[in-house]
């Protein structure tokens, strides 16, 4: 008896708006990147809010494209990176990503490009039309007046914390061990073995080793300058000298080049670092903690001069929530590696040097100031005026932006498939 055949649906365009189309796949693609951030059970609403959310974006990017409003590349590349390694924390490392999504870092940050920049592109729109709008102190309370009382949310106990960094340092010992064995590798390609296999084994890359250690095509400013200049001398084929960056010492190998972009491998190996060298560090952190507990540099000062962490050490060294971007984190959300720490110092305190790993695996050391904490509390205009004020203020720009799609839409050819007639994509106000 001949099997029924098992029908699935193919890949193909779902919405087009102007020039802009949607593929099924980019649905599916953003559905569970979605459910890998917030957790969620999978469910249909949740797909067609995407879907509406998807057909906005486009609307956006159709009158970007009339209107000449660009990003920077180096901006997606920054913006790109930042995404990955948040999703790679959210499901516990490189190889759960990897698993969870079916691809490799490589695919998954390829597949990702285009949709990071047609989000900052979306939201450089946005701007637009709303960026100037403000919220006055009147605004701001009748806001607030229009919360049920039963429906005011509950704040958990909030610090504000900012942090100064040290990386511990690598010996020139273990800079020449890793450097000597690269030089090894590099004979062994000349010799007639495979870089991309040699890469696959060796490389402390997580991002590209399983590839091969192929980055992808670049353009010029979106990698580190060593790599690139390294990169920019070869010719398809050809293998660079050890070239040292902040990451460590890469092998690099031209695959390709178009143009102003170029495709890369690399093998990538990183000093270890011994314990004497986060010793060292502790102890420079140390004498810059006394400095600022005997007032000879403000806090924010010494993060400038001397924190290694480029995120913070230009704010002040202000740590903000990954999940929202406000300086205010639940204490359910510090890191655990600190966590105790916070709990029992006092406001204004800054803790002694503590250990840590960084995300990209390296050591360090780090001193934290407390500069805030509240009480749990239900949410009033005394104690949160600043995150009502905020509320207000994204609702007042949600309004605008609702106005300019109404105004907007008939403005656009839009065709979305008759499968997802029951998620009412048009009407953009839900």
């Amino acid at each position: 008896m001949a099997q029924v055949p098992v029908q699935r649906k193919v890949d193909g365009i779902i919405a087009k708006i102007d020039n802009q189309i949607i593929l099924r796949s980019d649905l599916e693609f953003s559905y569970l990147q979605y459910l890998a951030q917030s957790k969620q059970q999978p469910n249909e609403a949740l797909k067609c809010d995407i879907l509406r959310s998807m057909v906005q974006e486009k609307l956006l990017l159709a009158r970007a494209e009339i209107d000449s409003v660009v990003v920077d590349d180096a901006m997606v590349t920054d913006q790109l990176n930042r995404r990955i390694e948040y999703l790679t924390a959210q499901v516990g490392g490189v190889e759960r990503l990897e698993q969870y999504y079916n691809k490799s870092i490589k695919q998954l940050k390829d597949e990702l490009r285009k949709t990071v920049k047609e989000q900052m592109v979306a939201e450089k729109m946005q701007q637009e039309i709303a960026g100037k709008i403000k919220v006055t102190p009147k605004e701001i309370k009748r806001y607030f007046n229009t919360i049920p009382t039963d429906s005011l949310p509950y704040f958990s106990s909030e610090v504000e914390l900012a942090q100064i960094v040290k990386y511990a340092q690598v010996s020139k010992q273990q800079k020449l061990a890793a450097r000597q064995k690269l030089e090894e590798l590099r004979k062994r390609v000349l010799a007639g073995e495979d870089f991309a296999t040699l890469a696959r084994q060796y490389s402390q890359d997580p991002g590209s080793a399983s590839a091969g250690g192929e980055l992808g095509f670049f353009k010029k400013k979106e990698l580190v300058p060593e790599y690139e200049a390294a990169a920019m001398r070869l010719e398809p084929g050809q293998m660079s000298n050890v070239v040292e960056s902040q990451f460590g010492f890469h092998l690099i190998q031209l695959i390709e080049r178009k143009g102003q972009e170029f495709n890369t491998r690399h093998i990538l190996l990183k000093p270890a670092t011994a314990t004497v060298d986060i010793a060292s560090a502790a102890a420079e952190l140390d004498s810059v903690r006394t400095l600022i507990v005997n007032d000879s540099i403000t806090f924010a000062k010494a993060a400038k001069d001397f924190s290694d962490d480029k995120q913070t050490k230009d704010n002040g060294g202000s740590i903000t929530s990954r999940a929202t971007g406000s300086m205010y984190i639940p204490m359910d959300q510090v890191d655990p590696s600190i966590f105790f720490v916070i709990d029992t110092m006092q406001v204004g305190e800054i803790s002694k040097p503590i250990p840590f790993r960084t995300e990209d695996g390296q050591e360090a050391v780090r001193i934290i100031s407390l500069k805030s904490k509240s009480k749990p509390h239900l949410a009033n205009l005394q104690d949160d005026y600043q995150k009502i004020a905020t509320a207000a203020l994204n609702q007042k720009k949600g309004k605008a932006v609702e106005d300019w799609f109404r105004k907007n839409i008939d403005t656009v050819f839009i065709e979305i498939d008759p499968e997802y007639k029951d998620c009412n994509v048009l009407d953009l106000t839900q």
